[in-house]
């Protein structure tokens, strides 16, 4: 594969007209759908922190991420989505579930599902769970839509604080995009949808929060309403924070 070189851009709107600024923000989106259609790696802002991100179905690439981020193998890195479309090639999903994913989703929330066989086990450390985001960036999905999932993690060495903008990246990947400073400026809600309960012949799912990040009242109102006042499903939360 071609070496690929670092890139930064960043779009001033007092040094460019809107058309130049549009242009520019065009040519950075499709450079970044090459470097990851090629293996490589882009940091792309979220609403939530900027992360890493690499074809999240190829084993090289994700290892690549794992690399970049000094990160132990043994911890699962999340997938990024643009459509419950691809959510769905990733991730299996329970009927049930799917009202609550389209209020909770996209948005900054990572959502923890059992994985289908497309996921390399290296992405979820051999578990049969999957963390899927789908974020609500312009930038990030219209990558996404072009390159199918990739690696969701946030782009900063492990055990160090997550990039809120690009002036606090310190990794070096393929390209970095600038797209200003992070709307919530903090990690993504985590909720687990892969327990489940049986009682008699049905079956529930107890969904539970994992960790309070972005958007976390929003999703606890969200979750508290659909699951628990329509008895679809169990919910629980931590009780220590």
């Amino acid at each position: 594969m071609r070496t690929l070189r670092q890139k930064l851009i960043s779009v001033k709107r007092a040094q460019a007209s809107d058309e130049e600024m549009q242009g520019a923000i065009e040519d950075l989106i499709t450079d970044a759908i090459a470097v990851i259609k090629s293996g490589g790696t882009v940091i792309y802002p979220t609403e939530t922190v900027y992360g890493l991100g690499a074809d999240a179905l190829s084993e090289v690439a994700v290892r690549k991420v794992y690399t970049l981020k000094q990160r132990d193998l043994s911890r699962p890195i999340s997938l990024a989505v643009s459509s419950f479309e691809m959510l769905e090639r990733v991730a299996y999903l329970d009927p049930s579930l799917m009202e609550l994913l389209t209020e909770l989703l996209p948005g900054p929330v990572t959502v923890l599902l059992r994985r289908r066989d497309t996921v390399p086990e290296i992405l979820t450390a051999a578990l049969d769970v999957v963390g899927v985001r789908f974020p609500d960036n312009e930038l990030a999905t219209r990558i996404i839509e072009k390159t199918g999932p990739i690696t969701a993690t946030s782009a900063n060495i492990s055990g160090r604080n997550p990039p809120t903008s690009v002036e606090e990246v310190e990794l070096k990947a393929d390209i970095i995009l600038n797209g200003g400073k992070c709307k919530y400026g903090m990690p993504s809600t985590v909720v687990d949808m892969t327990r489940r309960t049986a009682n008699g012949a049905k079956t529930k799912i107890q969904i539970e929060i994992k960790r309070r990040g972005a958007g976390y009242d929003r999703v606890l109102y969200i979750l508290r309403r659909k699951a628990v006042r329509e008895g679809l499903h169990g919910f629980s939360v931590p009780s220590l924070w």
